[in-house]
């Protein structure tokens, strides 16, 4: 089985110091079943590939386990599987812990990168890698290995030779490979303990939490077992939710009693939802619904037939499906309205082909170098026909009187942008990813400051809004 990873990052051979593993040297690593070597096919300035392979022997692999036929005649040697995950975290350890002696910068930043595997498995629905690897960034290309090359009516084989490329870290394509290839695979070769759960989480940690297709990675990693799967499962919901209720519920009384004598809250759902209506919409998403204070307001609004409310953390979810009262809702009503765990960072086939999206103080939220994933998921994969943005306007933050200087309004806000600020990175989005933009303001207007709460409106322009 062959993986390589390039990079077209200028010096390219910076590969070499992000893998800790000089170019112009061979490395080898014995395992327990055999051998993997890594090596550098090609390592210019302008394109560097660092390619592994493996070498399993399958005496070593069964050794002391009974000699019977099955265990010899199998797949282990030559395709990809958790065999290959072993051979990385002992080759790649450093680099996939995302450190480098001699160019940590680089380590901690996206570059464009390129990772081939054949043969590789991949058991299960046709759109099995779509939905593993597409949420996290990668354009996917698989092409599928026919059983055999001379017989091309026997058809395909269930291997495939798989093609990655995106812009991310080379840590994170790394834990990616290791936890998704025994996923794809779905036929781990050793024992699986508690120890599983641990590096599941570990290797997990920052992408896996809201991946769309967390259960299948959780079940499949796991091979099925019912009470690992329901360790996991609640580690992993602690993790999005590390505040408890009642700090979660602190922080958001700051924000409110600075903007309460305003009653600027109420100002922004009934902004929104005149906005909405004033597209026309059918269906709609509200991303980062959080309480459903939104959603609570659009049910009342006729014509809108779909109303979805996406939210990472699941217990500020129930939180809303119990405010809505969700249960006790008539039938009619509750049809129209659906309720989604999900990370807006993350590219979601569900979130397709809604008429409209409100993303109502939602941005300000996230770590700045996360914007670029959260446009990527939100313009270019799931494509709304408009998108409602509001956020917190900086300059008009002097005339809250409880309000320190430089302070921001939520303890949990990543910053707070100026009027031009935020003019600028509409503009720029629309411009990327085929939107028109206008921009609008709620609350009082100073006319030095401007409004409290700043406002764009996206509506698509390209063809591909008819289509949806």
């Amino acid at each position: 089985m062959l993986l390589t990873i390039t990079t077209t990052h200028q010096p390219a051979t910076d590969l070499g110091f992000l893998l800790m593993k000089h170019p112009d040297n061979v490395h080898s690593v014995e395992l327990s079943f055999g051998k993997a070597t890594l090596f550098y096919p090609e390592a210019s300035e302008e394109q560097c590939t660092a390619a592994i392979t493996l070498e399993v022997d399958p005496v070593e692999l069964v050794r002391g386990k009974g000699s019977t036929e099955e265990q010899y005649v199998n797949d282990r040697p030559y395709a990809a599987s958790s065999l290959l995950s072993v051979a990385l975290g002992r080759l790649l350890n450093t680099a996939m812990g995302g450190r480098s002696k001699l160019r940590q910068e680089l380590a901690d930043q996206p570059i464009p990168l390129e990772a081939t595997i054949t043969p590789l498995p991949a058991r299960g629905a046709a759109d099995l890698l779509s939905k593993l690897f597409e949420p996290l960034g990668y354009a996917v290309d698989a092409t599928p290995i026919p059983l055999d090359p001379a017989h091309p009516d026997w058809g395909d084989s269930p291997y495939v030779s798989l093609k990655l490329t995106g812009q991310v870290r080379l840590a994170a394509l790394l834990t990616h490979l290791f936890v998704l290839i025994p996923v794809l695979d779905n036929n781990k070769h050793y024992y699986v303990g508690e120890a599983e759960v641990e590096k599941l989480l570990r290797k997990g940690e920052g992408w896996l939490e809201a991946h769309p297709a967390r259960e299948l990675i959780v079940r499949r990693y796991l091979r099925g077992f019912g009470g690992l799967m329901r360790q996991a499962r609640k580690l992993l919901d602690e993790r999005v939710e590390a505040d408890e209720p009642e700090e979660h519920a602190a922080r958001d009384a700051a924000e409110e009693a600075i903007e309460k004598p305003i009653r600027l809250n109420d100002q922004r759902m009934e902004r929104v939802v005149a906005l909405i209506r004033e597209l026309g919409a059918q269906s709609l998403l509200d991303l980062g619904c959080g309480e459903g204070r939104l959603l609570r307001e659009l049910l009342k609004v006729p014509g809108l037939s779909k109303i979805t409310g996406v939210e990472v953390a699941p217990r500020v979810l129930a939180g809303a499906a119990d405010r809505l009262r969700l249960d006790y809702m008539p039938d009619m009503k509750r049809q129209r309205i659906e309720l989604l765990q999900g990370s807006l960072v993350y590219r979601d086939d569900r979130l397709k082909g809604f008429d409209a999206a409100a993303v109502i103080e939602v941005i300000e939220h996230m770590e700045a170098e996360r914007l670029p994933a959260f446009e990527a998921a939100v313009f270019g994969h799931a494509r709304p026909g408009a998108v409602i943005v509001t956020t917190p306007n900086r300059e008009y933050n002097t005339l809250f009187e409880s309000m320190k200087p430089d302070a921001m309004r939520h303890p949990d806000h990543r910053f707070e942008w100026t009027r031009d600020e935020f003019r600028h990175w509409a503009e720029s989005v629309g411009l990327a990813y085929g939107y028109a933009v206008r921009f609008d303001g709620i609350g009082s207007e100073d006319a030095t400051h401007g409004h409290p709460t700043q406002v764009a409106v996206f509506t698509r322009t390209d063809e591909a809004r008819v289509a949806a």
